[in-house]
């Protein structure tokens, strides 16, 4: 049964300028969940059709994604649109047009300053990794997931805890230096290599449908929150390994965090419905699965819609493009060139040599037509590096980005900002 374990937090702290209340001792409790294997999990009605139509919609993504003439421009897009937006949930924000600028300085330069970006873009190779490690019917496991929280924290101050779960005891709110006065208190250390390996054993199984279990595994693992910092980020990669296993998301990435993102309350609260206390066959323990499971489900089909829109925006920008530039050789380097933008909307001429397998001479006359055209955009990263940016694709993004920030589709102010740059 699921329960409170009365705990003890023994301070080492006589710092100068913290209160009393944040150097002193006391108890505490800490949640410790039940285990997942062998539970039995019943969706009612309302919950069982939410999961259905999100696991058609998340099938038709990935089957008829074609509209991009190259569906991995739309999936690469995706990927970096979920991970972004996960990297949100835990404050890291910062606009997609930042992002890139960096990741081309880092490129260019060795690395970045933007100490936001290197995490954010430690996310999105996090994610990356995890989607390339499992694909249908494969299992899931420990290395797999301790190889994302690794990828995780690469260059940031907490780098030598990556890969590793955790040996002290962490938690949610309150102070920073004890969890006497915390939201939430994961368990203890010591239960935490059990519970995840029950966890994974859940997630390599095939008694639920796959949505309903890619929703639990995912707040199995924000409980168990098994790593010192990233656990948000991490157990959001876990999400798309579970729906990949089951082969509902082999090509084409749903950007779920996108939609989680917009109602951070509600995602924490749903999380918190989870927790339950006593036995898991208890009503509220029911009603509180369900409708962690509904709330998830919800958010996995509102991610398909609004990704088809934005496919077919995106779609719609390439033809114009071709049309701007018209007549074009579809063997040229600029007609090989212009898809790409769409998932790499800031270039060098590097870089578009090496997308389009031309020399570099023939790249650079890709651009300088492009930018002659108005698609590319003269702009500075790093030091002094040139780089080319298609405004149009951010302006596109953001679109999709102030739809997902007003979820009743509403055309004044979104609920929350869209980041900016």
């Amino acid at each position: 049964m699921a329960e409170l374990l009365p705990c003890r937090w023994e301070s080492s702290l006589d710092r100068g300028g913290l209160s009393r209340r944040d150097r002193s001792a006391g108890s505490y409790d800490a949640y410790l969940p039940d285990p997942l294997v062998g539970r039995a999990f019943t969706l009612d009605g309302a919950t069982a059709a939410d999961v259905a139509d999100a696991e058609i919609a998340l099938a038709r993504l990935d089957r008829d994604a074609t509209a991009l003439s190259d569906t991995e421009v739309l999936s690469r897009l995706l990927l970096r649109a979920e991970a972004v937006a996960s990297s949100r949930i835990e404050g890291l924000e910062i606009g997609a047009r930042r992002l890139l600028r960096a990741e081309a300085a880092a490129s260019l330069d060795g690395s970045s300053t933007d100490v936001t970006a290197v995490e954010v873009l430690a996310n999105i190779d996090a994610m990356a990794l995890g989607v390339r490690a499992v694909s249908r019917g494969q299992e899931i496991t420990a290395e797999v997931l301790t190889d994302v929280h690794r990828r995780l924290m690469m260059g940031t101050n907490l780098a030598s805890h990556g890969g590793r779960y955790r040996n002290q005891q962490n938690w949610i709110g309150g102070s920073s230096y004890n969890p006497r006065s915390a939201t939430y208190v994961p368990p203890p250390p010591r239960y935490v290599e059990e519970l995840m390996a029950d966890l994974i054993a859940f997630a390599n199984t095939d008694d639920l449908p796959a949505v309903a279990q890619a929703a639990i595994a995912h707040a199995q693992f924000e409980t168990i929150h098994p790593f010192v910092d990233g656990n948000g980020r991490a157990g959001r990669v876990l999400i798309h390994l579970v729906l990949r296993r089951r082969g509902l998301s082999e090509r084409v990435i749903a950007p779920v965090s996108l939609v989680l993102a917009t109602a951070t309350r509600s995602y924490i609260d749903g999380l918190n419905g989870f927790r339950h206390l006593g036995s898991s066959d208890t009503a509220a323990a029911v009603e509180g699965a369900n409708a962690w499971i509904g709330r998830f489900a919800a958010a996995c089909a509102r991610s398909v819609a609004d990704a088809a829109v934005f496919e077919s925006r995106t779609a719609a920008l390439l033809a114009a493009w071709r049309d701007r530039v018209a007549p074009l050789r579809s063997d040229s380097a600029a007609a090989l060139l212009l898809p790409h933008l769409v998932g790499a909307p800031i270039i060098t001429a590097a870089t578009a040599a090496a997308l389009v397998e031309r020399s570099f001479p023939a790249a650079n006359t890709a651009i300088d037509r492009l930018v002659d055209a108005g698609i590319l955009r003269q702009l500075t990263v790093g030091r002094r590096n040139r780089a080319f940016e298609a405004p149009e694709v951010f302006e596109a993004f953001g679109a999709l980005e102030r739809c997902l920030a007003n979820p009743d589709r509403v055309t004044n102010s979104p609920q929350r900002p869209v980041p900016r740059g």
